[in-house]
């Protein structure tokens, strides 16, 4: 029985109101999210924390005063090593947030003295970004290093159109159009956290691994019900940068003008937090009832859906076969110059 380690991946929230602030800093702090000189940047994160604090602290305080992020993964940790043991391995799952506590420096720690044999590095994030997947492994790598970590490390670079993924998201899916009030023409919005467009130029694969995620769900269940009111939109755009469109916000008032119910899948996200409790639930739910959209429905994210976390099991699993990051499918799913992960070194 193999003893192994994984280490779940994602960006955290604040566990309190007084957190919001450092918790911001520290997001925005991020190379990956502001690729600019630490001489600049830091103070603009400073900044940016202080002016977006009032704003975010009321979010937050509108879903219970802290994320549920933590639970959420600690829910998903459980689940998926339940599932590891029932393939026979002796495997712990630890959490490494990115932006706010358990960080991935305890992580480290904790793995560290666990003594695994072998280690698996798992986001959290479906889909490959820069600004989440390769952040949250870099710095991984970063703490690994200065703890003097040398057990082997595996990995997982993304899983836009893994079958359990997928699988799960159609049954949320397909609940929800179980929901449907007869006579209502429906539209749905598969929303994502959105990036800078300057982002995707640059190369980030993350709206091509978003429209694997959706064309999959959409054969999956759509395609056969012949559903076709169906289309990819980004939320959570801040700043005056461009940002990857459509914007869901957008996509409410346009039903609102075409008399369209709404059902909305979080797609990018894997568990409840601000951006579905408070945008989609509150913000959008509330911008519907305004235009008197005649149904807004919201489908949950996968939590621990069983075949999402045999899913993760299953990823987790070829990961150990190798030294290289690996993804869903035998071999490369990004198109030629699009930044990519997918069979890097982990101990590199």
């Amino acid at each position: 029985m193999t003893k192994i380690a994984v280490v779940l991946f994602n960006l955290g929230g604040p566990d309190s109101l007084d957190s919001v602030r450092p918790f911001l800093r520290n997001l925005f702090g991020d190379r990956a999210i502001i690729g600019l000189p630490a001489l600049i940047r830091l103070p603009l994160a400073w900044y940016i924390a202080k002016t977006r604090n009032p704003i975010s602290s009321e979010m937050y305080e509108r879903i219970g005063g802290k994320s549920p992020i933590v639970e959420e993964t600690r829910a998903q940790a459980n689940a998926l090593e339940a599932a590891l043991k029932s393939h026979g391995h002796d495997a712990k799952c630890f959490i490494a947030m990115r932006y706010w506590h358990p960080f991935t420096d305890g992580a480290v720690a904790a793995v560290k003295a666990w003594k695994p044999e072998q280690i698996v590095l798992l986001p959290l994030y479906p889909q490959f970004s820069t600004t989440t997947t390769r952040s949250s492994l870099q710095e991984w790598q970063r703490a690994a290093r200065k703890a003097k970590l040398t057990i082997p490390a595996h990995g997982v670079c993304c899983y836009p159109d893994e079958p359990g993924f997928v699988t799960a998201l159609s049954n949320r899916v397909k609940d929800a159009l179980a929901k449907t009030k007869p006579g209502v023409s429906y539209r749905i919005l598969f929303s994502a956290h959105g990036l800078p467009k300057r982002t995707v130029v640059k190369g980030d694969p993350y709206p091509s691994h978003m429209e694997k995620t959706v064309h999959a769900v959409a054969e999956k269940i759509l395609s056969p019900q012949n559903f076709t009111d169906w289309l990819v939109c980004y939320q959570s755009r801040v700043g005056r940068l461009e940002w990857i469109g459509p914007e869901t916000e957008a996509e409410v008032h346009r039903a609102g003008v075409d008399g369209k119910g709404l059902i909305v899948v979080p797609v990018a996200f894997v568990s409840e937090h601000s951006e579905t409790l408070f945008e989609l639930d509150l913000q959008y739910g509330e911008l519907a009832t305004k235009l008197k959209l005649p149904d807004y429905i919201r489908a949950p994210t996968v939590r621990v859906d069983g075949d999402f976390i045999e899913g993760l099991a299953k990823m987790t699993l070829k990961a150990l076969g190798t030294n290289a990051l690996v993804n869903c499918d035998a071999g490369r799913i990004c198109a030629a110059g699009k930044i990519c992960m997918h069979g890097e070194m982990i101990n590199a």
